[in-house]
């Protein structure tokens, strides 16, 4: 039986409520529709969040494992909504490899 191609998620996707997401340095559709699976509708409610817990539940909500550079993204997004400038989602990769060597090695 042939797969059915799912289509990319649009702009339109997005609850009307949440489009400021969209706004944010990082997001795209995707991202802002997992972000309101998580319970974010604006930049405000990602100012006491945590990427890694996060992430985290995204993985748990969807059964499977997420690239880990969602983390990434996760954590650009919680360091805008706290007043850091915009920086691209790879800016915050080495700081994950660096916590995710640190907790192997206290394994």
């Amino acid at each position: 039986m042939p797969r059915i191609k799912k289509r990319a998620p649009r702009a339109a996707d997005v609850p009307a409520k949440a489009r400021g997401l969209l706004e944010l340095p990082n997001v795209g559709p995707a991202t802002a529709l997992d972000l309101v699976r998580l319970g974010i509708f604006d930049s405000k409610a990602l100012k006491s969040q945590n990427a890694d817990k996060l992430y985290a539940k995204l993985c748990k909500l969807d059964g499977v494992r997420h690239d880990p550079c969602v983390i990434d993204v996760f954590a650009s997004l919680v360091a805008f909504a706290n007043g850091a400038p915009a920086r691209p989602w790879w800016h915050y990769t080495p700081e994950r490899k660096r916590r995710e060597s640190g907790s192997k090695r206290a394994s």
